[in-house]
């Protein structure tokens, strides 16, 4: 649908259907029409334009002797090749600075969406709404909470202050203990550093660990002092031979207990590195809404967002109103637009 398939007759007439059901919510008929325009047109020959914009998927009518509503392929060619977007007034651009940067004070950039979505949310009579990619942020804390039998909540808080819960699935025979055993030592790793940080420099001690074990196995086994059980795909367990002469000879000893605690730690490690993997890729895009009602159980709701960028002008979400169909968008989209702007700074 273009312009080009719409004469200027079509177009005014289009155009104040649109306008006067974003006003008024309610069907519009051909007499009010007729006395909007500014043009000397019958009720019979706007009935007619009516009907051809109705063939061409523009209007429809809820009932037979009603007017005729806007479809959302008509709201949709008229947003894009006939609305007027205003522009905001100074006082409207203040209004919604002061409340933006008065969440800035709180260092914590969560606040300043949630402000973000809550100012949205007032200013259109939507809901306010702000989604997030999930950030790798510098760590402070993390915590492993279960919440199934086979899920967990992740909880990220991060040295901004910033907090993203992400949802994982556990692998079958995970134990409680283990989620607390690797919530206390990731603790005492993890700050100032990302999931994926962590998660390299855990790769590498474990493929250090490894690599000793691997050589003080087979030492031992040379030396006639163990075994390996199971088969050649899968060595399992090492078995110790000869525990009477381990006994006069210290160094074999130590040897086999290093190869126990090395055994235990690459366990740990394991675990560790698979929980922090599945932390990575968990569900964690986070969403605000500004307010309470029920517009997303609305069908044909309307949604209007803009990208907001970090420091390094990388979109890292978006933000915006959702509403019904009859939005007011020669003021909602401008709106939206300054205060995703005005967030990019803040965050940059």
């Amino acid at each position: 649908m273009n312009l080009i398939d719409l004469d200027k007759r079509s177009r005014e007439i289009f155009r104040s259907i649109v306008e006067t059901y974003l006003e008024t919510g309610d069907p519009v008929g051909s007499r009010n029409v007729s006395r909007s325009l500014g043009m000397a047109l019958s009720p019979a020959s706007v009935r007619n334009v009516m009907a051809d914009l109705e063939h061409m998927g523009l209007l429809e009518s809820p009932h037979t002797s009603a007017g005729r509503l806007p479809t959302e392929t008509g709201l949709r060619f008229f947003i894009d090749a006939l609305l007027e977007v205003g522009d905001l007034t100074q006082d409207e651009r203040r209004q919604i600075e002061v409340q933006v940067r008065a969440s800035r004070n709180a260092n914590s950039v969560e606040q300043v969406l949630t402000e973000a979505s809550q100012m949205l949310s007032g200013l259109s009579a939507g809901a306010g709404v702000v989604l997030t990619h999930k950030s790798d942020i510098r760590l402070k804390h993390i915590e492993f909470v279960r919440i199934e039998p086979l899920k967990a909540l992740t909880i990220l808080v991060g040295e901004d202050g910033s907090v993203e819960n992400r949802i994982i699935n556990l692998p079958p025979g995970l134990p409680s203990s283990a989620l607390v055993e690797a919530g206390n030592y990731l603790n005492s790793h993890i700050r100032g550093r990302t999931l994926s940080e962590v998660q390299s420099e855990l790769e590498k001690a474990k493929a250090a660990n490894e690599a000793e074990l691997d050589q003080l196995s087979r030492k031992v086994v040379d030396a006639g002092l163990a075994v390996w059980g199971g088969d050649a795909k899968d060595p399992g367990t090492l078995i110790v031979r000869g525990r009477s002469n381990l006994l006069a000879n210290l160094g074999a000893a130590e040897d086999l207990e290093r190869i126990r605690l090395l055994f235990d730690d690459l366990e740990n490690k394991r675990e560790l590195i698979q929980l922090l993997g599945l932390a990575e890729s968990g569900d964690g895009v986070r969403i605000f809404i500004g307010s309470e009602n029920n517009l997303f159980s609305l069908s044909g709701s309307s949604l209007v967002v803009s990208p907001y960028r970090d420091k390094d002008q990388r979109i890292v979400g978006v933000l915006g109103v959702i509403g019904p169909t009859r939005l007011n968008y020669a003021r909602v989209i401008p709106m939206v637009d300054y205060t995703a702007r005005l967030v990019s700074k803040i965050l940059g």
